[in-house]
């Protein structure tokens, strides 16, 4: 699956975004999610402790649907990971070099549909705080808090939830 994202720049003019192609991902891709996780900017400062040691092995892509986000220039620019049972949407980053492009939007679509084919009603989403804003913009509704677990998770999360069947097209990516 190939496609660009329409997005507007800040005077509201369409502009194209990266094209950007979507696969399973495999057990070589571990060590670059991986290390896209680490180097998030988005757990920097207080959430560092969170993803410090974090590893998204192997045996992990091969047990869950894992998908990437790859550009034209076949770097990995984000991905998620579904797991089925119980529905949730596990993990979900996006390049720094990416953030704001349209690839977190992809991402989403194409995790909605996969989810739609495994027939889930629902997915469930435990956010970082900073990310909520941007589940909420894609259609996830917000449903609860989930509490601080600490020496794991030292603060309080956002709890959302993607309904399947009210999920808004008008969310999804135009194809190329």
């Amino acid at each position: 699956m190939s496609s660009r994202m329409t997005t507007r720049d800040r005077r509201g003019r369409r502009e194209r975004g990266p094209t950007v192609r979507i696969a399973r991902a495999t057990a070589r891709d571990a060590k670059r999610l991986t290390a896209m996780v680490r180097r998030s900017r988005a757990y920097e400062g207080g959430y560092a402790s969170m993803v410090a040691g974090y590893r998204v092995g192997p045996d992990y892509i091969e047990a869950h649907s894992v998908h990437i986000a790859i550009g034209e220039d076949d770097a990995v620019l984000g991905f998620y990971a579904l797991l089925l049972d119980p529905p949730e949407l596990d993990l979900m980053f996006v390049a720094d070099r990416a953030q704001g492009l349209g690839v977190g939007r992809q991402l989403i679509t194409h995790m909605i549909t996969e989810a739609r084919s495994a027939g889930l009603a629902a997915v469930r989403v435990v956010s970082h705080p900073p990310a909520e804003g941007f589940y909420r913009s894609v259609g996830a509704q917000r449903t609860g808090t989930v509490a601080a677990q600490p020496s794991v998770v030292n603060w309080d999360r956002p709890e959302l939830m993607f309904h399947l069947d009210r999920f808004d097209e008008a969310y999804s990516t135009t194809s190329s």
